[in-house]
């Protein structure tokens, strides 16, 4: 389990990592961002990638996997875009912004 602060540092500490797929911002949302996380919570990030980039599917879910390794949890990984409209503005509002 992961809580919101060790998530937040350790994304934090691997720019190299955001940078190399293109992540123009990267923040947490969920039960991590409201501290409600249990030992079987993964973790909801949203990730927009800089304007041009051309980010695939497969380049998508190299960098969740890479995350869910970096942070030793299961990591659901969207995009502001794909959050579903009902539920969009609460998710903004609550995301923590890492980078």
């Amino acid at each position: 389990m992961v809580d919101r602060d060790k998530a937040i540092e350790i994304l934090k500490h691997n720019k190299a990592l955001l940078e190399a797929h293109h992540v123009r911002s990267l923040a947490v949302f969920g039960s991590v961002a409201r501290c409600e996380s249990g030992p079987c919570s993964d973790i909801d990030i949203l990730v927009e990638f800089e304007p041009g980039a051309e980010v695939g599917l497969f380049e998508f879910v190299r960098l969740k996997n890479e995350l869910t390794s970096l942070l030793g949890v299961e990591v659901d990984l969207g995009t502001p875009d794909a959050l579903h409209p009902a539920l969009r503005d609460n998710i903004l509002r609550e995301a923590v912004h890492v980078a």
